[in-house]
């Protein structure tokens, strides 16, 4: 079953790794890592805004930068720091 998150990245991208360590400051749920390098649909789209956190079920989109809090409100989770 697919994860509703999905979280675009570059590959050795800093910016990206230091979303994935918010990711985890948020306790954010299960999501799916997607790299934009090899896909110029994906390039075209996110190439210059990556990371960015989309939630796949509405479509809605968090670009970088962003930290726990924006996250969790992203997340529609009221979760404790």
């Amino acid at each position: 079953m697919p994860t509703r998150f999905m979280l675009y990245q570059r590959d050795y991208c800093h910016l990206c790794d230091q979303a994935l360590a918010v990711m985890a400051e948020a306790r954010a749920p299960d999501f799916d890592s997607v790299w934009v390098d090899d896909d110029a649909a994906l390039e075209a789209r996110y190439g210059a805004r990556v990371p960015v956190l989309r939630d796949t079920t509405d479509g809605r989109e968090l670009d970088w930068p962003f930290d726990a809090g924006a996250v969790r409100a992203f997340l529609g989770e009221d979760l404790p720091l």
